[in-house]
């Protein structure tokens, strides 16, 4: 990293800090307008998929085919996912890059499936990858379709035109039943901006969290980008909500700033244990 990168990555952290500390301390003092669970049916834009509020993550940080979760293995993964699912959360949050398929298969055999939305990822930058990757995800998946199909971490300004052919396989495979929404996870300000206003966007997973990290721009920033996809009624699903663990130890704080924004759908959080898991349910009725 050079000396003006440097100055300019140091400016930012101390000017998301300042912003963080103001933006927390006017959260916790304003109540909500209303109560909430992490198990409360939402509806994603207008799609007409219906699931729990809070989804489960099994890429906390992953890449390469692994993540924190899938490293549980196959079994312990799973048992998360159901011991989730037993307390009311129907979201199953995964992707390719995280490795974590045969996992979400396994849960799903002590499942409805149909009371079960399945939200996955691919890298796939060409038309030939992505028809690919709908076969083998659904192989690796064990299910007929998926509900949520994104192209994942896209960061070009230009993406919906670069990246038309994709779209438009994506656009085929919902004709067909293979998907039932189609969308992007962003991580640039530019894609993000790119996907408020393509009209090809459903369900957008949105990086947001008061104190900026790990996202697309300062969270001001952010928020007014989402307030465009909220008024075309495209799917908001909220991810890094506690910062990718920077916000770990400021877990109610960090929860009640996503419910208060009153623009997310859903988030998606990823528990590591059973423990945490059952720590962090209880948090979204506790914000006031």
């Amino acid at each position: 990293m050079n000396r003006r990168e440097f100055l300019k990555r140091s400016a930012l952290a101390t000017g998301v800090g300042m912003l963080g500390a103001r933006s927390l301390a006017a959260l916790v003092s304003a109540p909500l307008s209303q109560n909430f669970s992490a198990s409360d049916t939402v509806t994603l834009g207008n799609t007409g998929i219906k699931t729990s509020r809070l989804a489960m993550g099994t890429g906390t940080i992953g890449s390469g085919h692994t993540s924190n979760q899938s490293k549980l293995g196959v079994k312990g993964l799973s048992d998360l996912l159901l011991n989730g699912y037993d307390q009311g959360l129907r979201f199953f949050d995964s992707a390719d890059a995280y490795g974590s398929h045969p996992h979400v298969a396994e849960a799903l055999k002590s499942t409805r499936r149909d009371k079960v939305t399945v939200l996955t990822k691919s890298w796939g930058r060409d038309p030939e990858t992505v028809r690919a990757d709908l076969d083998r995800f659904r192989r690796e998946l064990k299910t007929d379709y998926i509900d949520v199909f994104l192209m994942h971490c896209l960061t070009e300004g230009d993406w919906t035109t670069r990246y038309r052919g994709v779209m438009d396989v994506l656009s085929e495979a919902k004709q067909k039943g293979i998907i039932r929404a189609h969308g992007c996870s962003c991580h640039s300000i530019e894609a993000l901006r790119a996907a408020a206003k393509s009209p090809w966007v459903e369900v957008d997973l949105v990086r947001i969290n008061p104190i900026g990290s790990h996202m697309d721009a300062d969270p001001a920033t952010v928020v007014s980008v989402i307030k465009e996809m909220k008024a075309a009624g495209k799917g908001i699903i909220g991810m890094k909500i506690l910062g990718q663990g920077d916000l770990r130890n400021r877990q109610d704080e960090a929860i009640k700033y996503a419910l208060s924004l009153g623009l997310l759908d859903a988030f998606t959080i990823g528990a590591e244990s059973r423990a945490e898991q059952n720590d962090l349910l209880p948090r979204f009725a506790a914000a006031v």
